[in-house]
């Protein structure tokens, strides 16, 4: 089955227009678990095995209640979105689907994909990247622009109605304002620009989602993330999409290993989500070439 027909099936069988009218008039929408789907035994075992991951790169132990055990810094001056903190407050475990199989199911959760297709185009939708934010409690966060920004900023204008790029942010703990949720501008979707200043730190407003929900959000919604002013940690995975015609942040379609890409619960679907049987970017001669007869 297509991933067209896998989705359209997902859209009716999960009774999901309340959440695709937030995600067209609002430009995010927040999936409980109940409607996911996907098991919360499950994402406490991806929050065990990030708090490993988290310990094996940082030197540091981790707890949900007090953040890292020993103090953290940044061996380099941090670049991107981060850049100008005084002290590290969050830091981000790259390439999941590798890891474990774990996150390779969610990247692949029906709803998420379905919800991503309505926005991109069921039949253009791919992985862009799968990573986790793992946030304590810090004053600077992403600082006074509260790091606001659109995720597709990097496509040229002018931008239209069908995302480019599309995201689901996973809370693996709860969200609240306090404790470092995303923040949003309603509607900025529809506006087809990147984020404007002070507009967009002025409008923001917080996401506030119970553990386990799912965020989805269009490319062009104007998004950041307020400090964690509470103690402990604030865990999230970032499984982001991609129009086919736009470059994936992780070269998902040269190097993600086959073996991984069918061990997961559907090894077909996760494949063309990777792009593994896509025309471009071609790797040998793919074009016929007519040649004298013999």
């Amino acid at each position: 089955m297509s991933v067209s027909s896998r989705t359209s099936e997902v859209i009716k069988n999960y009774v999901l227009e309340k959440y695709l009218l937030e995600l067209e008039v609002n430009g995010l929408t927040v999936v409980p678990p109940e409607v996911h789907g996907f098991p919360l035994e499950a994402i406490d075992q991806i929050v065990e095995l990030l708090l490993d991951y988290a310990e094996a790169m940082t030197g540091s132990s981790f707890s949900l209640d007090q953040g890292p055990e020993r103090p953290l810094y940044f061996a380099e001056e941090p670049s991107g979105l981060t850049k100008g903190a005084r002290e590290p407050g969050q830091f981000l475990i790259q390439q999941l689907a590798h890891k474990h199989r774990l996150f390779r199911d969610l990247a692949i959760n029906p709803v998420a994909v379905g919800l991503m297709g309505c926005l991109i185009g069921h039949k253009e939708v791919r992985f862009s990247s799968h990573n986790s934010f793992i946030k304590w409690q810090g004053d600077f966060g992403y600082g006074p622009s509260l790091g606001m920004h659109a995720d597709q900023t990097a496509q040229p204008l002018p931008w239209g109605r069908t995302a480019l790029t599309a995201n689901t942010n996973w809370c693996l703990t709860e969200y609240s304002s306090g404790g470092g949720c995303l923040a949003y501008v309603p509607g900025s979707h529809r506006y087809g620009t990147p984020a404007q200043f002070p507009r967009a730190v002025k409008q923001a407003v917080p996401v506030e989602a119970a553990k386990g929900s799912m965020i989805a959000f269009h490319g062009a919604t104007w998004h950041g993330a307020f400090p964690k002013k509470t103690p402990g940690l604030r865990l999230s995975i970032a499984n982001y999409y991609r129009h086919q015609s736009v470059t994936s942040q992780e070269d998902l379609s040269g190097s993600f290993p086959s073996d991984l890409a069918e061990d997961c619960h559907d090894a077909a679907l996760f494949k063309t989500l990777c792009g593994f049987n896509d025309i471009f970017p071609y790797k040998q001669q793919s074009e016929k070439v007519p040649r004298i007869s013999s």
